[in-house]
């Protein structure tokens, strides 16, 4: 016992230098001095960013406002000394944070899901945004939870994939207006598939609503048109530009919009995370967690993560439970689930088959192996 008290002793002697009777903390090495000089925090907005800079001690140093464009941003950044800046991911923090990683700072795009100190706060304002992003940054980067930008081939070919969502979504809602203002006036559309839609429905169209519906009906087949368009363009990326995205394609159920939509969420680097259960969680398709004592509720899933991707997941996730899904261990498992009982029995099971295959994606993109359907259950059959 006295030996350890004694070498307690002795190594808190090493760490605290003593001036009579004063104890000061041992002076910060240069090697454990920081790379930056100062620490900025930016809230930015559409047309108007305001900034506060701190000094190494915390101190504020100045504040103030610049237009959010490059030119300006240039001008207040460029030729200083290196900066610690933190930012809220959000329209602009793409480009922001390549220009000022361009001009030699060191910059935190932060979670803004993440930071509820801000978008909980009573007094909340762009000043003080910016304040509390500097004082974050400050303090420690983790406090961030700072997110990884894309870079600017990716958010470009990533943008084809999102305008063509819109498009789908467009017509989806044009669709289910026609045939709500039919059915407002007594009649039905016949039942059929998206792509036949305007061809049908104007032939079953009262003639009273014609006027009416027919340049609706015409948009729809424009926006149809675009659409093969936009997926010509998405698999010949695919087939070009991203290889890697080919293995992927071996899972029955899974198109090139979804392999190339996968692989350009995670920023085309298929190393980002250690454990391919953690993609699930990414994407926000893990249930969330309020549990306290003894009381553990079954809540939704977290929703966070990309929109697109979770829905392209889902889709396939359907399609692989559906009627014309093949046999696979996947689909066992998921049909497996949907028959434990339950009105919500059939949902959890598509949001579960949902998490496994983007696990199972993740997988294959990191071995690029081809796609084996029955893998699991072979493998039991045989030690059976």
């Amino acid at each position: 016992m006295k030996k350890n008290i004694s070498r307690f002793v002795e190594m808190k002697a090493t760490v605290i230098e003593t001036k009579g009777d004063r104890t000061t903390p041992p002076r910060r090495t240069i090697s454990q001095r920081p790379d930056y000089r100062a620490v900025v925090g930016l809230d930015v907005g559409d047309r108007q960013t305001h900034y506060c800079v701190l000094d190494l001690d915390g101190e504020l140093a100045v504040e103030g406002a610049v237009a959010t464009r490059e030119a300006s941003l240039r001008v207040q950044f460029e030729g200083k000394a290196r900066m610690r800046i933190a930012l809220e991911a959000g329209t602009h923090s793409a480009w922001i944070h390549r220009l000022l990683v361009e001009l030699g700072h060191d910059v935190i795009v932060a979670n803004p899901r993440k930071v509820r100190l801000i978008s909980s706060s009573d007094s909340k304002n762009d000043p003080a945004d910016a304040r509390t992003l500097a004082r974050l940054a400050h303090v420690g980067p983790e406090l961030l939870s700072p997110i990884q930008p894309r870079s600017e081939k990716t958010q470009v070919d990533l943008a084809l994939v999102r305008a063509r969502d819109v498009a789908v979504q467009s017509r989806t809602k044009i669709v289910n207006a026609v045939r709500g203002i039919v059915k407002s006036t007594g009649h039905r559309l016949p039942k059929s598939s998206t792509l036949t839609f305007a061809r049908k429905a104007k032939d079953a169209c009262p003639e009273a609503l014609q006027p009416a519906l027919l340049p609706l009906l015409r948009v729809i087949e424009e926006l149809t048109r675009e659409i093969e368009l936009y997926e010509k363009l998405v698999s010949q990326k695919a087939e070009t530009e991203y290889p890697q995205t080919k293995a992927i394609r071996t899972i029955h159920g899974v198109g090139p919009i979804t392999a190339l939509t996968f692989v350009l969420v995670l920023n085309n680097d298929r190393n980002r995370f250690r454990n391919s259960r953690d993609v699930g969680c990414y994407i926000g398709l893990r249930p969330k967690q309020r549990d306290s004592g003894q009381r553990a509720p079954q809540l939704g899933i977290t929703k966070a993560g990309d929109s697109l991707l979770r829905r392209l997941a889902t889709q396939c996730a359907q399609y692989i439970l559906g009627p014309f899904g093949k046999d696979s261990a996947l689909r066992r498992w998921g049909l497996s689930l949907a028959l434990r009982g339950g009105k919500n029995a059939k949902k959890r099971a598509v949001v579960a088959v949902a998490r496994k295959l983007v696990i199972l994606m993740h997988r294959i993109w990191i071995t690029q192996e081809v796609y084996e359907p029955l893998r699991g259950v072979a493998l039991k059959s045989t030690a059976a």
